[in-house]
């Protein structure tokens, strides 16, 4: 199931994203048809036990339904409660960024403000060095605290795309990533959630990140290094994931700090991030005249 949140000319919406041979053609809103269930997608996660079944009777019923040409895609959860991104998880990424194999996983976080939604634009500050990485994204489910290994597919609620943009100035101004992981509009992802049971493996799929129609990453997320249960797991020993919760698992090689010479984002470029059956994003970049 495609989960999304959505605006038509009023306040957001949630509603289930229904596809036909040429990509999404409609959304059937939860809100309108069952508005008690949940006033956004953190509550819709948390409560998704009690009332996943009255969400997919909805969705086969098919109403209320709007044309998906008449509708506009949020982040599928606007303010996450943490966001969370893991470092040096691709190979190729390792070696172009001319370090070894890190023994321990290397997390960072990114500010919930810098949450943003599939198709909108993303900032580049005024002499930014702005960078793009494709990444698969995690979104929490039941969550928890010490959840092993075992235990952590059933801890994630599904996944979605994303890119973790990056200004590299700040990043590498300091041993500490947070500030250049987090400026504003520097966390697209989307352009809904589609849930883990339809996923499946989430460690065999193609992801590919494209800067002005130019593939710069191209890779399988079953090269990761730590995988999406190891991260999990490590996560859950330092601190309680909650629902909606959000895990950028690592981006591949290709990114534009590495080329020669370097290819960082500038004002009219745009950015899109595919991967394999969770869709794609695509975001402009625009100059930050804040």
């Amino acid at each position: 199931m495609k989960l999304a949140t959505f605006t038509a000319g009023g306040p957001p919406e949630l509603g289930v994203v229904q596809t036909g041979a040429d990509g999404p053609e409609r959304i059937v809103s939860i809100s309108r048809a069952a508005p008690q269930l949940a006033a956004n997608m953190i509550e819709l996660i948390a409560a998704w036990p009690m009332v996943q079944r009255e969400v997919r009777a909805i969705a086969e019923v098919g109403e209320p339904a709007l044309s998906f040409r008449d509708v506009r895609l949020q982040a599928p959860i606007p303010r996450p409660g943490k966001i969370f991104a893991i470092g040096l998880n691709y190979a190729d990424h390792i070696a172009e960024s001319g370090m070894g194999v890190p023994e321990h996983q290397v997390w960072f976080a990114k500010a919930a403000t810098a949450a943003n939604g599939p198709f909108d634009p993303i900032a580049i500050p005024p002499g930014g060095y702005v960078d793009y990485e494709a990444e698969m994204v995690a979104v929490v489910g039941a969550g928890g605290r010490n959840i092993g290994r075992d235990a952590a597919a059933g801890a994630v609620f599904g996944y979605c795309v994303g890119n973790d943009a990056t200004e590299r100035a700040w990043q590498h101004r300091t041993p500490q990533w947070t500030l250049g992981k987090s400026f504003d509009t520097h966390a697209p992802f989307g352009p809904w959630i589609t849930t883990a049971d339809e996923v499946g493996d989430p460690h065999a799929l193609s992801i590919r990140g494209l800067v002005n129609g130019e593939t710069r990453q191209a890779s399988n997320t079953e090269h990761l290094v730590f995988d999406v249960w190891d991260q999990v797991a490590h996560l859950s020993q330092a601190m309680t994931l909650e629902p909606g919760d959000l895990i950028f698992t690592g981006t591949p090689g290709g990114i534009g700090a590495a080329m020669k010479p370097p290819k960082f984002l500038k004002d009219g470029d745009r950015v899109r991030i595919e991967i394999e059956g969770l869709g794609a994003i695509e975001n402009a970049c625009v100059q930050d005249l804040a």
